[in-house]
């Protein structure tokens, strides 16, 4: 008789994809978005990292400037290959523009401006 197995459980992930510059409070400009809410979101167990403008080897340094590990880096238009690359119940893409709006919607993310960020806790908010 084949061994009992223990049942293998699985949370819901939500992946948050962040934009740098105007989001994230070391961008250029500087956004709202703090360090500390990245912290969070990568606390909570969310796939994490960034979908910008930006070069993907730029992304890269400045999250490991930050001492972040991220689960990848993207350019806003590619946001469509990260979907596919990780399976989570939600797929969030913070930024500031209405490029930012425009790939996440069309990646099937949900779209959260930083000028309408909710507090964190906000019920149905992801931080």
């Amino acid at each position: 008789m084949p061994a009992a197995r223990d049942p293998v459980w699985s949370a819901p992930v939500i992946l948050v994809s962040f934009d740098i510059d105007g989001t994230l409070e070391v961008g250029d400009p500087p956004g709202p978005v703090t360090i500390h809410m990245v912290h969070r979101a990568k606390a909570l167990g969310y796939v994490v990292g960034s979908s910008s403008d930006r070069t993907r080897l730029d992304q890269r340094n400045l999250w490991e400037a930050l001492g972040i590990t991220v689960d990848f880096v993207s350019h806003k238009h590619h946001l469509h290959e990260v979907r596919a690359q990780f399976e989570c119940c939600r797929y969030v893409h913070i930024g500031d523009t209405i490029v930012d709006e425009l790939y996440s919607t069309r990646a099937g993310f949900e779209f959260t401006n930083v000028e309408v960020l909710p507090a964190m806790g906000a019920p149905g908010w992801i931080l």
